[in-house]
């Protein structure tokens, strides 16, 4: 390969030279720095950043990372590391080393159930773990061991259980479960209502507005024709306005024995709480 051709964007993504990532380093309201390389074409895990292994924050969301090296444990300061929308399928033991992170965003990457590495319960200190948008068909129960988890992104997933043990963190205030097949979200969803509904309607004539809005009435009058010739015309059988009780069961040739005997004297006989 021709020198140089490993810069920019290629089959190896962008390269992150330190002086790159020291021009991405910024300072929180809070007093951490965070390194902020996100959207940037990175591929591969920059080993320039162990230079910078003392901060508190990397966001190295909106990448193509397939992985995460061991080198991770290096950040022994980390207290925030967002990972989302990348391509990693699997994260290292080392991950476990981290027991200062309390927020960890995993979401939208290619994370299956082997892929979580066991250690990942020894963040016992974490308390927003996102694994959102994943290929994960179960969850570790030992993640019920991560008792400071306040928020729980499990949302996108293959997920048919969520163990007792995570139902139960001691303070859990949020978990997004949505999008999997739970058989508690395997009831029928109710048909779709594809006729508008309006709050207002206000009467206007056709002089009275400009063309614009002419235009944009006329468009919605055209659409409500086609929901006319769309919706199925009135049954042919006889109706019997007359019947008001909910239970009645009116039969076909009820309209003849009421035409044949509509004397008033007998009309308690044909009433509705009568109607066979």
């Amino acid at each position: 390969m021709p020198k140089g051709k490993g810069k920019g964007k290629g089959p190896q993504g962008r390269r992150i030279t330190l002086k790159v990532a020291k021009n991405s380093m910024r300072v929180l309201f809070n007093g951490r720095r965070r390194l902020e390389l996100s959207k940037m074409g990175i591929a591969v895990f920059p080993k320039c950043l162990l230079e910078l292994a003392d901060v508190e924050e990397i966001d190295l969301s909106r990448n193509m990372l397939k992985k995460i090296p061991n080198i991770i444990e290096k950040f022994q300061n980390l207290m925030w590391l967002d990972l989302h929308s990348n391509q990693i399928d699997e994260l290292p033991p080392e991950i476990g080393t981290l027991r200062n992170l309390t927020y960890l965003n995993l979401c939208n990457n290619k994370l299956t159930t082997k892929g979580l590495p066991e250690e990942l319960t020894l963040l016992r200190n974490l308390r927003t773990l996102n694994l959102g948008l994943n290929c994960l068909e179960s969850i570790p129960t030992t993640l019920g061991s991560l008792k400071e988890l306040i928020e729980l992104g499990l949302f996108d997933n293959s997920l048919t259980i969520i163990p007792k043990s995570v139902k139960k963190l001691p303070k859990i205030e949020r978990m997004n479960v949505k999008r999997n097949p739970l058989p508690e979200f395997a009831k029928e969803e109710e048909p779709i209502d594809t006729i508008k509904r309006i709050e207002s309607l206000y009467l206007v004539e056709k002089k009275d507005l400009c063309n614009s809005c002419l235009q944009t009435c006329q468009g919605e009058r055209d659409e409500l024709h086609k929901l006319e010739d769309m919706t199925p015309g009135p049954s042919e059988k006889p109706n019997f306005t007359s019947l008001t009780t909910p239970n009645s069961t009116a039969i076909d040739n009820q309209e003849e024995w009421r035409i044949k005997d509509d004397s008033p004297s007998n009309t308690p006989r044909h009433s509705p709480d009568n109607v066979p």
